[in-house]
């Protein structure tokens, strides 16, 4: 069942101590200065007036943001006009996803930051909607006929935010320039790998300077380029690779050498702990984790390598024993528990994947075109901006005000 927003704003922030009054007096005024910010994308004010008509439907308590649905709640007589902001408009997607993403971290911002890379499938039918096709999800679970979108994700001590996305297009789709054409694709957007996708954001990210110290990704998005990206930038890294991933190193007394599997292991029994990488729905994530420090690569200057080191963080389920293997880099002296609650930060974009599709449309785009995918869901990002701002104001406390001493009256 659909969430009900107005009624979760509300009681978030008078769990904060906010009173009703004050709950919808900000939810009107954060919506009123987004559609504010977004204004200056559109030349004209009846496009700009249908923007902000999309960002009310996409808050509404509608279960389907459908076009229909966001005309119907605009006071519309048909979609067209619901449908023109996606397709037949001209302005710039990616504009809009700048704005979101300097309008979220006004408020998320924090230098210990950490940015998450990780994908969501959208389920579609036929062959004609942009980047279709036959590809695994783990939406699913499987391989299905879909979509695959690939998602930016700021998740800080103060909320949670996609700053960042872009549609994946298989190579079955940039081979075919006529299928291309159709789908308004643009003539300078060619084949990209995941990985290639993911390096794009961290860089732009980096470019932007927006604040974070570490990057998480999983497997799917591999090592190699990113790595390298990363440590010239002097950014962390907890990056999920294969359990037949090799790790070497140099200079210690017993060289590490093997994969990841066989390294783990290889472990006594000593070097695990149990700690948990952080509260989800259902309380704190408990698994027993294990460190495995490995000597800095010979390529980086002596000053880096004096502050920097590479790691094999392995993590053991606690019910059945499988594991999962992650390559790390961080300053020295990081511990195995802030490496930990590093790799736990996956769980903010998890939670947003699955809040934006239950309550603000997030796969319910109706578009075949690039642009109509990119429009929609850099508009599904402002919408989750909002909610990220008003969670994180509900959960800051007043500021305390120092109160005047009384004077002293004589006896």
């Amino acid at each position: 069942m659909v969430l009900n927003l107005w009624a979760t704003m509300i009681r978030d922030l008078m769990i904060g101590g906010a009173s009703v009054e004050d709950t919808l007096t900000l939810w009107a005024s954060l919506l009123r200065e987004a559609k504010q910010r977004i204004r200056p994308l559109f030349t004209q004010d009846r496009v700009a007036i249908s923007a902000g008509q999309f960002l009310d439907g996409l808050l509404s308590n509608e279960a389907r943001k459908t076009g229909w649905m966001r005309a119907e709640a605009a006071g519309d007589q048909g979609p067209w006009r619901q449908q023109a902001i996606l397709g037949r408009g001209r302005w710039d997607a990616d504009a809009l996803r700048d704005v979101v993403r300097e309008y979220a971290l006004e408020t998320l911002c924090d230098e210990d930051a950490v940015l998450v890379i990780d994908e969501t499938g959208f389920l579609k039918q036929g062959k004609s909607s942009c980047g279709v096709a036959r590809q695994y999800t783990g939406s699913a679970g499987k391989i299905t006929n879909c979509q695959i979108g690939v998602f930016a994700c700021y998740v800080s001590r103060h909320g949670h935010a996609f700053i960042d996305r872009a549609l994946y297009l298989p190579k079955e789709w940039t081979d075919d320039r006529v299928r291309l054409k159709a789908a308004h694709v643009p003539r300078d957007v060619g084949f990209a790998t995941k990985p290639k996708i993911a390096r794009r954001m961290i860089a732009g990210a980096i470019a932007a300077k927006v604040p974070f110290s570490f990057v998480v990704a999983d497997s799917v998005y591999g090592t190699g380029e990113i790595e390298t990206l990363l440590r010239n930038a002097c950014k962390g890294y907890v990056l999920g690779v294969a359990s037949n991933h090799v790790f070497y190193s140099w200079g210690k007394e017993q060289p590490i050498a093997g994969t990841a599997a066989a390294i783990a292991q290889s472990l006594p029994k000593q070097a695990w702990r149990r700690l948990s990488s952080g509260d989800g729905t259902k309380g704190p994530r408990w698994h027993d984790w294990a460190y495995v420090e490995l000597a800095d690569l010979v390529e980086y200057d002596d000053d880096l390598a004096r502050e920097w080191t590479r790691g094999l963080l392995v993590r053991r389920n606690i019910a059945d024993g499988s594991l999962a293997f992650y390559s790390t880099w961080c300053p020295k002296s990081t511990s195995i528990k802030k490496l930990v609650l590093v790799e736990g930060h996956r769980w903010g974009i998890e939670d947003s994947f699955e809040t934006t599709k239950n309550e603000l449309g997030l796969d319910h785009n109706e578009t075949r075109s690039w642009h109509g995918w990119h429009r929609h869901v850099s508009l599904v990002m402002l919408a989750f901006a909002i909610m990220a701002i008003i969670r994180s104001r509900a959960n800051t406390p007043p500021k305390k005000t120092r109160s005047r001493p009384r004077p002293k009256h004589p006896s």
